[in-house]
């Protein structure tokens, strides 16, 4: 299993997604302004802005929020504009980490990560030093209590997923980042409504144990990340058993 697909389900069982709710909608409208800025305020000719609209709306964001953040992207209205930045490194036991950020300031972002890094046993590193061992891929997680394992993948293999694989609560879709949207939409015609969907994932080749006192200290590295206001996404190799992860919530 993934580390990102670890921490999701870690940050599930945890309510965590609830709990944040207020900076899910900070971290979508910094989205929609940067695909608003950088394609356009068409969704209709700008793919990835449909794609962040498409999540807007799954969290409930209202409209006029949704327009005025693509406004500001466009330049029709002030704010703040933002940049989008990707950090390397390694997190405790060596395990790769990749962090997506979205900041006004790059040097008080990269100074704040480095020290969240340096605190739970990590370090930061140039650029390309761990991305080679990812893929990007499209990625879309189903609950497995959502659909049937052979009606799901007769229509997303049906609609150009790469594969399917199964991660213990959940179904796992994979997909060219081309042929995400309509394996998302073959998904949708089900009835489905994924519980995770990324156009655009990094996906770890192969993944790294952690154990013990490492495990723990990965969690909390993963946690503290999530938590920092300019991080979009973090994508990390590790793989934890269920017991570190009930240990981590005790």
């Amino acid at each position: 299993m993934s580390g990102h697909s670890k921490w999701h389900t870690i940050k599930h069982k945890k309510g965590a997604l609830d709990a944040k709710r207020g900076k899910i909608f900070t971290r979508i409208i910094k989205e929609l302004s940067v695909a608003a800025r950088s394609g356009g305020g068409d969704p209709a000719m700008n793919p990835r802005l449909r794609t962040v609209i498409a999540e807007a709306k799954s969290v409930n964001m209202p409209n006029d929020n949704i327009a005025r953040a693509i406004r500001r992207g466009t330049g029709e209205e002030d704010g703040v504009s933002y940049d989008e930045i990707t950090y390397e490194g390694y997190g405790p036991g060596g395990a790769a980490v990749i962090i997506e950020t979205l900041t006004d300031n790059r040097n008080r972002t990269v100074g704040e990560l480095r020290h969240m890094l340096t605190k739970y046993g990590g370090s930061l590193g140039e650029t390309n030093s761990v991305a080679w061992m990812f893929d990007r891929k499209g990625y879309i997680v189903v609950d497995k209590t959502a659909a049937e394992e052979e009606a799901l993948m007769s229509a997303v293999l049906e609609a150009g997923a790469d594969d399917m694989g199964d991660d213990g609560d959940n179904w796992e879709v994979t997909t060219d980042v081309g042929g995400y949207e309509a394996v998302l939409e073959a998904v949708k015609q089900l009835g489905v409504e994924p519980s995770t969907a990324q156009a655009m994932a990094m996906l770890p080749k192969n993944t790294i144990k952690l154990e013990g006192k490492t495990a723990q200290q990965m969690l909390k590295l993963m946690d503290a990340l999530d938590d920092h206001d300019d991080v979009k996404q973090v994508w990390s190799n590790f793989d934890i058993e269920e017991k570190e992860i009930e240990a981590s919530m005790a």
